[in-house]
């Protein structure tokens, strides 16, 4: 098979398929930058507290994971009726298509694929909303006079792939202008413990707007994606929809044992900030240096493109959106896919962003990592800039 012809991975940290294509060895040393996940995790207790929780493998976990939720309820401030455990955030967004197959979605795009693809899985008709093409920034009163009656709408916040931030202001604007219009909200905060500086928590908006969802996981923010584990806040009676659909014991036991220590450790969360404060800044600075156009960032990751792209390739992005690619956007991602071989043969593996409508490999995501590894993207990139 050629290179054009293999299909590009549809998630970050997936190396196998990548060095295949580009005919590296399998054990050709990488670091993993495609992946947003934790570097100072998992906490260091996480083995033995696994280790101890073992025995109860034996038996099934409890039906409604009761302390579970009843530990994030604490930490969310709500009630724990208005709390579901799911298997990982995945599993919390295709319990809500679930409960709102057949009729409209609206996903704000670029964003994660994984809302469209629940949706397709079951029968909405999806519309997409494009965010502004020069900062991917979202209008809340654009947006919400494209809501129709009985839309399910679709945000991430912050967003990924592109590292922006919708305010909590504007936030509450969609909110109230979607439940004139009889509309849901849907905001994804997977990385919402990422935001530098600290954001206030949508949670409190619960109990004004019963029309809003939110979806959380705890896999990024403690580097354990092996283990699934999210959650969904919303009113009772939505939680209870979301609930009848969601198979039993969809979460197993072990990571269910985890929820209450994980929420309750604020020293890593302390630790987490400080890595933040002092590498999010630094690392966004290091990458304008060489040259990049950088997304500025509200999280722990980076949506970056040669900065060679001229401006009228820039300028068409708005036109190119959602329709085929012009010529300006296909020499982009030329230049896009021979910077991502580049540090590929380096030993740096990005993000690539084919499958992300209006972005279509035009750009890549580099996840933030510890000191020593940003220091050898940067001179990676660097290398580059001078051969």
């Amino acid at each position: 098979m050629t290179r054009d012809a293999m299909p590009w991975p549809a998630h970050g940290g997936q190396a196998a398929p990548l060095l295949a294509r580009y005919a590296l060895p399998a054990d050709h040393p990488l670091l993993d930058f495609s992946a947003n996940l934790n570097p100072l995790g998992p906490p260091a207790w996480v083995p033995a507290r696994l280790a101890a929780t073992s025995p109860g493998l034996a038996r099934y976990p409890a039906p409604d994971y009761r302390s579970a939720r009843e530990a994030i309820a604490r930490e969310a401030g709500v009630t724990v009726e208005q709390v579901l455990l799911t298997n990982g955030g995945a599993e919390a967004i295709f319990l809500v298509a679930a409960a709102h197959a057949g009729g409209r979605a609206l996903i704000a795009q670029p964003t994660f694929t994984e809302y469209a693809r629940a949706c397709r899985a079951f029968g909405l008709t999806i519309e997409d909303y494009p965010l502004a093409p020069a900062d991917f920034s979202l209008d809340p009163e654009r947006l919400g006079a494209s809501l129709a009656p009985g839309t399910l709408l679709w945000l991430c916040r912050p967003n990924n792939p592109t590292a922006t931030l919708v305010s909590r202001d504007a936030v509450e604007r969609l909110l109230t202008l979607a439940a004139a219009s009889d509309c849901r909200v849907v905001v994804d905060e997977a990385f919402i413990d990422f935001v530098t500086p600290p954001e206030e928590s949508l949670a409190p908006l619960l109990g004004r707007f019963d029309n809003l969802i939110l979806l959380r996981s705890l896999t990024k923010l403690y580097a354990l994606p092996g283990l699934r584990v999210g959650y969904l806040l919303a009113s009772e009676s939505l939680v209870h929809q979301f609930h009848v659909r969601q198979p039993p014991w969809s979460v197993n036991h072990l990571a269910a044992e985890l929820v209450a220590p994980l929420v309750d450790d604020s020293v890593f969360l302390a630790r987490t900030r400080q890595w933040l404060a002092e590498e999010q800044p630094r690392l966004q600075a290091g990458l304008v240096a060489t040259g990049l156009e950088v997304i500025p960032s509200r999280t722990n990751f980076f949506l970056v493109r040669p900065g060679a792209e001229s401006e009228k390739t820039a300028g068409q992005s708005q036109l190119d959106m959602m329709g085929e690619p012009g010529t300006g956007r296909r020499e982009g991602r030329a230049a896009t896919e021979t910077l991502f071989e580049r540090l590929l043969r380096s030993g740096i593996l990005a993000r690539h962003t084919h499958g992300f409508p209006g972005l279509d490999g035009g750009w890549l995501r580099l996840a933030l990592r510890d000191r020593s590894d940003n220091d050898r993207l940067l001179a990676a990139l660097a290398e580059g800039e001078s051969s």
